[in-house]
């Protein structure tokens, strides 16, 4: 009873602050919840063990992760209410990606309410409702697809258009947590559903960058670390549903390990070069919802090597966990040095994703 309380009380501070401060979420914000989750479900779970998970400290960072959830659903559907909804989230065929966030924050806050609370019932519940906002997020982003291949906006795809595959496999970790047996053709239809939507986006963001005439500081996005992400989130739900094991699953991570180390290669060159063009504080100190993605792709990457024995997995591990919590503290300190300021409302129609 005491933690559903406490998750009242951060839930209900959560929404004061939105309406004292009239934030706007950005479609992607729940990029966030995603980033807090896997790190809480995936990154300091599989390290620490099971007794930290389910002990008091777990439990809280668990809480604080889905009362950012219910807050953030709030603020959406104070946008509905407003009758701002479309502007801010559907107008722009690039922006309205981000839906792919809710559903896969979504799916980790399942996997929560299961996994640290037994909320059985509840969850599959959650599960179902969160599949029909998957179908619905899977219309809008084919008929965004078909925008982008029709109109000048196409070139300016990135990384955001992965999250159709990212929301996909979601569903298959959801689903296999919350419910004793899942059809085997169920799973296998959702992740390859997901990687029809990883090559239909990937061919989209490689034709822009294709071309001559951008430059890598200015115009390489944050969410192009997502290449990695999509593919280790793939990855675990093959193994977790059992579609995939052994040297199929060795084999896969390999793959994902390969593009993680060109992806992380480049945004190596982009950090030294956005240091050298803006400085310190606005080359890489400067908050961006964006950058949460990069918390999330590295969590996932680490949550799939755990299960992967590789000569490389004791390295990865015990160095990728005080990267991933170095990077979650400086975000959350940028985020809430971002808040303090005075809000500034989304311009309506703006493209809010094509960001640095």
């Amino acid at each position: 009873m005491l933690y559903f309380l406490l998750l009242g009380f951060l839930f209900i501070g959560a929404v004061v602050f939105i309406i004292l401060k009239q934030i706007n979420i950005n479609t992607a914000a729940m990029a966030a919840v995603m980033a807090f989750g896997i790190v809480t479900q995936g990154v300091l779970l599989n390290f620490f063990g099971m007794p930290f998970f389910l002990g008091s400290f777990g439990k809280i960072l668990s809480l604080a992760d889905l009362a950012l959830w219910l807050a953030f659903l709030v603020s959406i559907g104070i946008t509905i209410s407003k009758g701002e909804f479309k502007e801010l989230h559907y107008v722009n065929p690039i922006n309205r990606f981000g839906i792919g966030t809710w559903v896969a924050g979504t799916s980790i806050c399942g996997i929560m309410f299961f996994r640290q609370f037994g909320a059985g019932a509840e969850a599959q519940a959650l599960a179902i409702l969160n599949a029909g906002l998957w179908i619905i997020y899977i219309w809008i982003s084919i008929r965004g697809f078909k925008e982008l291949g029709a109109a000048p906006i196409g070139r300016q795809a990135h990384g955001v258009l992965l999250l159709t595959t990212v929301s996909t496999q979601s569903l298959v970790l959801l689903f296999n947590t919350v419910f004793k047996e899942v059809p085997g053709f169920l799973n296998a239809a959702l992740i390859f559903t997901g990687f029809l939507f990883y090559f239909i986006s990937a061919s989209f963001i490689l034709k822009r960058y294709a071309v001559r005439g951008w430059n890598l500081a200015k115009d390489w996005n944050n969410t192009n670390c997502i290449f990695h992400g999509a593919l280790s989130i793939s990855g675990l739900a093959m193994f977790k549903s059992g579609i995939a094991a052994g040297s199929i699953a060795m084999w896969f991570w390999l793959v994902v390990f390969l593009v993680f180390m060109v992806v992380e290669a480049i945004e190596i060159i982009r950090l030294v070069l956005r240091i050298r063009m803006y400085g310190l504080k606005e080359g890489i100190f400067t908050y961006d919802v964006t950058q949460w993605s990069r918390i999330f792709t590295l969590a996932m990457f680490f949550t799939f090597t755990f299960f992967i024995e590789s000569p490389l997995q004791a390295i990865i591990l015990n160095t990728g966990i005080w990267v991933i919590l170095l990077l979650l503290v400086i975000e959350i300190y940028l985020s809430a040095n971002s808040l303090r300021r005075k809000h500034v409302p989304i311009q309506k129609g703006k493209f809010d994703l094509n960001a640095s």
